[in-house]
């Protein structure tokens, strides 16, 4: 799934082992994943996709937290997170963030672009059993 605010702008679903990049993309108000060579494109994660970035990770601070951080940014103490979808309740607002193996919950628009990430793996999908068809009587 892309964020709303993404709908504007060419996508594609994630696969397992794709190299990605925090990006922000052109003529948007937020950042999300793009294929490492490919920046104009949006990488699409299902929830519950596992990744794996090349450092820990670090936010871009907003509002009030840069009055008590100096630098604009934070480092999460971090390599490995599962993408989430929250806020579905309001349609006006970004939805697809990481959880962390701590519980945080970041706004993947709320990440410094150009971080490298690998998807590692993708959300287990339901087995989906064939439906028992109906016995057909013998007709001699």
């Amino acid at each position: 799934m892309c964020d709303y605010s993404l709908h504007g702008v060419a996508s594609r679903p994630a696969k397992v082992g794709d190299k990605l990049v925090t990006t922000r993309f052109c003529n948007t108000t937020t950042c999300g994943f793009s294929a490492v060579g490919e920046p104009n494109i949006a990488v699409c994660l299902l929830p519950g996709t596992e990744v794996g970035f090349e450092n820990e990770v670090e936010r871009v601070l907003t509002r009030f937290q840069l009055v008590f951080c100096k630098g604009g940014k934070k480092i999460l103490q971090h390599k490995v997170a599962q993408f989430r979808q929250v806020n579905q309740d309001n349609p006006c607002t970004h939805h697809d963030a990481l959880e962390f193996p701590d519980g945080q919950i970041v706004l993947l628009t709320h990440l410094r672009g150009g971080q490298r990430a690998t998807v590692l793996q993708l959300p287990a999908q339901p087995l989906v059993r064939p439906q028992p068809q109906a016995r057909v009587a013998n007709v001699t």
